[in-house]
């Protein structure tokens, strides 16, 4: 069977490493906020390219929590509105949602899968106060269009990089480095992936980032004090110790990501199988390899049958879901279209040129 992600031998890569951190922190003494979590929020911030990183709980309560400092600093309120793409994993609308704020849903772009930028004005309104572009599945939104239209209306940019870690734009800049603030994920299959939940904020506000130290911290600057009503989302020292080693080979292993990816595009030759379009090599890390199928349920059945493990990403859309019931009957065709024919496919660092082949040949042998 190929996996879809192998993350067994994903970390065992480094398991020498990882062990002698986790040996670190454990005779240390001390499992939250201290130097592991310092030195990995100086490093990731270095990467990026951005003055602050702030290690968080999760990427969920990273979107949370810059919406949320946004409130606390007057600029945002209960009732505004944040443009947020129709097509996205639940986690960036439920961020919204979390603070009383209203998602207002904007089609993507059939080829990228991203927000598209030329529907964002007709969706602005007076209570419009952000825009919360996902670069979904690896591939950075149009952010020069995005901010050039934020600025224009005096709104916020909220960057979704759960799955983005490393994608570089136009002007070379990072994404978590092109907007106000960014929200990151390190669940155990990103691309930079933690050993439990685990998240981070980028920013380059000085205020934004005081603010959010506190609010993560029960609202806390000073232990006992409490400012804010905030809540507990630390990232702990054993997971900023274990994201540490494995932010330092994070670009050889998204390297090796863009060879299978590029291996399917130039390989798959199926006219049942529409691949993924990409605007420019650096601004796509392939976090998943997404493809789309008219028949993606048979195709996903044919593929199982011949030891390859795929994954759908995703199968319903959020209009579409039980929590938000009151838009069930709400019409997002292009997202729908997406969600219906979606398939991933395996890829990751560990991926096997032999692995990769089989797969491509398994793929165009496959009749719809």
């Amino acid at each position: 069977m190929i996996k879809f992600l192998d993350l067994y031998n994903i970390n065992q890569q480094h398991k020498l490493k990882l062990t002698e951190a986790f040996e670190r922190v454990l005779n240390s003494g001390w499992y939250i906020m201290g130097n592991e979590l310092k030195q990995f929020e100086i490093e990731f911030a270095n990467y990026v390219g951005v003055k602050y990183a702030i290690g968080v709980a999760n990427g969920l309560d990273a979107l949370i929590l810059i919406i949320r400092a946004y409130k606390e600093l007057g600029l945002f309120k209960d009732g505004d509105e944040i443009l947020v793409p129709s097509n996205t994993y639940i986690a960036s609308i439920l961020a919204i949602s979390a603070n009383n704020l209203i998602p207002v849903l904007v089609e993507p772009d059939l080829g990228t899968f991203n927000i598209d930028p030329t529907l964002l004005e007709a969706n602005i309104t007076s209570k419009t106060v952000a825009i919360l572009p996902v670069h979904l599945y690896g591939q950075l939104c149009d952010m020069k269009m995005i901010n050039e239209i934020a600025k224009k209306h005096n709104l916020k940019v909220i960057e979704d990089c759960a799955q983005s870690h490393g994608a570089l734009g136009d002007d070379s800049r990072m994404a978590g480095n092109l907007g106000d603030a960014a929200g990151f994920s390190f669940y155990p299959g990103k691309n930079l992936g933690a050993l439990g939940d685990a998240g981070a904020i980028t920013t380059n506000d000085t205020e934004l980032a005081t603010t959010i130290k506190a609010l993560l911290n029960y609202g806390s600057h000073v232990k006992y004090q409490n400012k804010y009503k905030g809540i507990n989302s630390r990232l702990d020292e054993l997971q900023a110790a274990l994201l540490n080693v494995k932010l330092g080979t994070l670009e050889e292993e998204t390297s090796r990501r863009k060879e299978v990816a590029n291996k399917y595009i130039k390989g798959i030759n199926n006219t049942e199988i529409m691949l993924p379009q990409v605007k420019h090599q650096e601004a796509h890390v392939w976090h998943v390899f997404v493809i789309r199928c008219s028949d993606r349920d048979k195709l996903q059945k044919y593929l199982l049958d011949h030891q390859v493990q795929t994954v759908i990403h995703y199968p319903i859309p959020p209009h579409k879901q039980e929590a938000y019931k009151e838009w069930n009957n709400l019409s997002y065709p292009i997202s729908e279209k997406i969600h219906r024919e979606v398939i991933s496919l395996p890829i990751s660092q560990v991926m096997t040129d032999e692995d990769v082949q089989y797969v491509v040949d398994i793929i165009n042998n496959y009749k719809g």
